[in-house]
């Protein structure tokens, strides 16, 4: 008698799940897609972090093993091997000194290398108020007394 009626609350209730259904996978889906983004900038930041080590093992290099120290007041490494290829590394040095530490007399060198994938000129870090929104920057520090 009322079967007519019923019918109707059946499709409705069906059509309601399939769009809550719908939205629920949209969700899903962006999450994911979010989630696979902050992943590649997760990597994209330690590779930076690696190339920026590098820069220093070049800088203390430069002032530990010859036998007259340089120190570079800024010097663009471009053209990392493999995977660090993508960034640019700018290590800059300064020296303060001499100290007389005993019978020796040592200068201490701080060494700070800034490694980017979005270089400004050639030279890291990019002062651009907004490089990109995958523009990826980290910075080392370190001191070394010779």
């Amino acid at each position: 008698m009322n079967t007519g009626r019923q019918r109707g609350v059946s499709i409705i209730s069906a059509i309601l799940l399939i769009v809550l259904l719908t939205g629920l996978g949209a969700v899903i889906v962006a999450v994911g897609q979010v989630q696979s983004a902050a992943a590649g900038l997760d990597v994209a930041g330690s590779r930076a972090g690696h190339a920026a080590q590098a820069g220093i093992e070049w800088g203390k290099y430069q002032v530990l093993i010859p036998a007259a120290p340089v120190c570079p007041a800024a010097f663009p490494l471009a053209g990392l091997p493999g995977s660090l290829a993508p960034y640019t590394v700018t290590v800059t040095c300064a020296v303060s000194g001499p100290y007389t530490e005993g019978a020796a007399t040592l200068s201490r060198y701080t060494i700070t290398a800034t490694a980017c994938n979005q270089p400004a000129a050639g030279a890291c870090p990019n002062p651009a108020p907004a490089p990109g929104p995958s523009y990826v920057e980290r910075q080392i520090t370190a001191q070394v007394e010779r």
